[in-house]
């Protein structure tokens, strides 16, 4: 038995979340004795948020695919642990038992450590949504690797830049993955982006769309034959401190630099499962399909570890929610028999303009919950998602948190704790939420006309899941997260509170947009746009898109060239993509001759993001600006391109 005690009443949650915040150590103590450890812990919890340091069950130690399938095995080795639909519906799909699943995850293991890698050895993955990928990061933690999955949208350039910030000596890949009606050439974007990765050793390669590839031995290593060299091998789990590094994601930052988010084995492993239960009240053999890519974090918690932690089925899809047409996600859910649903409000938007004729002759009759991820979703697309997909019959969970959280934080609990739409509602058992005003002020009382509390999302106190630090940049850490609002973890998010305790997340109050549910720094993107080289300059900021989320909006200084503007906008658009990726493209491109500047140069986004939001009669003095008069000439710019 590996489920974990369950709340199953609004009383109980009320009960146990207080159980969780007066006596931490005492709750995490009982939920963590349900794991597999290799040694006992003998200290549970030591922390400070002023010069940040965060440690769970340090002195214990286990592995975390130990808990994931090697427990499981008594009694589920027959029960399917991993579904694979792949992108086309007419290809075969696969499956793996538990008892496969660790055989594959042995033998993967044994072709790594044939390769030369080591315990602490990091090791980047930029795959497609294909089992391996799966059962490399599997193999990854069994041998104490440390995973870095980068998301097989990103460009060459981005891809260098977080293999090299991972100081990362190998890589596994495939030659191309399917997207839809678009083959995605992975190892050539790779082999560009290895030209400034010098330190890389090997390349680990999946055949997996017969794509012609550049191969260059003896770094690049073919994954069938090594795997065909290996063998059937019994691989033992490596024994990790609770407190060393299991993976290293990436996210956007406010500034250029993608951030390193580093979680360690113990704490993320306890806050996956535990999450995953509470929140989707997860039932023993039911199907868990998750829409998310293994490069984001929703994928890692929810598509990976949370399911199989918990001895779960979880469904991994190659492909998107509209190829061949709009209802894939509605026939893989009667085909699977899918009983719990979780995706992106972007793609529920997008769905939902297709209409309803998409979901003719679906039963969908599986489903007992569907969930959201990724960003705040609007009450309209809410409504559809529970009438038209829960049928009115499915608990629908809005579920709030970030790369950094390792998982939920904030939702209500499948048919336990109530639902309201557009509203997170509930922090989990452990989670200690506040809000403060921009001086760092705690908010007690309502400041809005509705008799809600308006402020700045902040944690005053860890959970097993938080991250421990960014790679290799720890001073980044505690600037990032912890020195806005000292004492406290700043999440980024703006929030309303209820009377009851509720919690509505508004979105990010600092300078990263949440695109489609992926995270882009505004100066990321900024200094993609001027490496083009008629552009002087450029201001980001975003705006509400009806599928997206945010829009990129841009305002762009350029030189005097002879381009026409309809092709500068189309090169830029281009830049952004060969430097970010396919996921940054902006969907408004002003050019103007000037930017709202203090007199000390600073860019005031402030009145940018005014503007795009058409707020025009509440921009301020502007007066005081180093050149008062481009205000004016950027709304005429704005006015002429509409």
């Amino acid at each position: 038995m590996s489920l974990l005690p369950r709340i199953t009443d609004l009383e109980t949650y009320h009960r146990v979340y207080q159980e969780s915040i007066c006596h931490p150590e005492l709750f995490w103590d009982g939920i963590a004795k349900t794991f597999t450890w290799k040694k006992p812990y003998s200290k549970i919890l030591n922390w400070s948020f002023k010069n940040p340091s965060i440690t769970w069950f340090e002195d214990g130690t286990l592995n975390i695919t130990e808990n994931c399938i090697d427990r499981h095995l008594p009694e589920r080795a027959d029960q399917p642990a991993l579904l694979f639909e792949p992108n086309e519906p007419f290809s075969s799909p696969r499956k793996y038992t538990y008892r496969e699943l660790h055989q594959a995850v042995q033998n993967m293991a044994q072709v790594l450590l044939n390769m030369g890698v080591t315990k602490g050895d990091r090791i980047c993955l930029y795959m497609g949504m294909v089992p391996e990928l799966a059962i490399s990061v599997l193999a990854c933690a069994r041998i104490g690797a440390v995973h870095s999955v980068i998301f097989g949208g990103f460009s060459a350039q981005s891809v260098a830049d977080r293999i090299n910030d991972a100081q990362a000596k190998f890589v596994i890949t495939q030659d191309a993955a399917y997207r839809g009606s678009k083959c995605i050439p992975l190892k050539s974007i790779l082999d560009e982006a290895l030209t400034t990765c010098r330190q890389v050793k090997h390349v680990l390669v999946l055949r997996h769309c017969n794509h012609a590839v550049n191969f260059e031995q003896p770094r690049d290593i073919w994954m069938d034959e090594a795997l065909q060299q290996a063998g059937f091998c019994e691989v033992a789990a490596v024994e990790m401190f609770a407190e060393d590094p299991l993976f290293i994601l990436y996210t956007s930052g406010s500034t250029g630099k993608p951030k390193g988010v580093v979680h360690t084995t113990a704490g993320y492993m306890i806050w996956a499962q535990y999450t995953f239960e509470q929140v989707f009240q997860y039932r023993q053999h039911e199907l868990h399909f998750c829409t998310a890519d293994l490069g984001w974090i929703t994928g890692h918690s929810y598509v990976l570890y949370g399911p199989l932690l918990s001895g779960g089925t979880t469904l991994m899809f190659e492909g998107i929610p509209t190829y061949p047409d709009a209802g894939r996600f509605w026939d893989i859910i009667d085909k699977y028999e899918v009983n719990i649903f979780y995706t992106a409000p972007t793609a529920i938007r997008s769905l939902m303009a297709q209409g309803l004729e998409p979901l003719k002759n679906k039963n969908l009759n599986s489903l007992r919950v569907i969930g959201t991820v990724g960003e705040p979703i609007n009450e309209e697309a809410w409504q559809w998602y529970k009438q038209h997909i829960g049928k009115f019959k499915c608990p629908l969970v809005d579920t709030w948190w970030q790369t950094e959280t390792g998982g939920i934080l904030i939702s209500n609990l499948a048919g336990v704790t109530p639902e309201q739409p557009s509203w997170a509602t509930f922090p989990l058992p452990g989670v200690q939420p506040l809000l403060v005003d921009e001086m760092g002020r705690e908010l007690h009382e309502p400041n809005t006309p509705e008799g809600w509390v308006k402020g700045h999302l902040c944690m005053r106190a860890p959970w097993p899941g938080i991250m421990r630090s960014t790679y290799g940049d720890h001073e980044r850490f505690k600037q990032h997260y912890f020195s806005q609002y000292p004492g406290l973890y700043f999440t980024g998010d703006g929030a309303f509170r209820d009377k009851l305790g509720r919690y509505r997340i508004t979105g990010r109050v600092d300078d990263v947009l949440n695109v489609s549910g992926h995270r882009l720094g505004t100066a990321e993107l900024e200094n993609a746009i001027n490496r083009h080289p008629a552009v002087i300059e450029s201001a980001v900021v975003g705006y509400p898109h009806e599928i997206k989320g945010s829009g990129i909006c841009a305002f762009v200084i350029c030189n005097n060239s002879e381009l026409p503007r309809p092709q500068i906008q189309l090169e830029i658009n281009q830049t952004l993509q060969t430097h970010i990726g396919s996921i940054a493209k902006a969907d408004r491109i002003y050019l103007v001759s000037g930017l709202p500047k203090t007199r000390s140069g600073k860019i005031m986004r402030r009145i940018l993001r005014k503007i795009v939001h058409s707020e025009t009669e509440t921009l301020g003095d502007v007066s005081t600006l180093l050149d008062p008069g481009v205000v004016p000439h950027i709304l005429e710019v704005i006015r002429n391109s509409d």
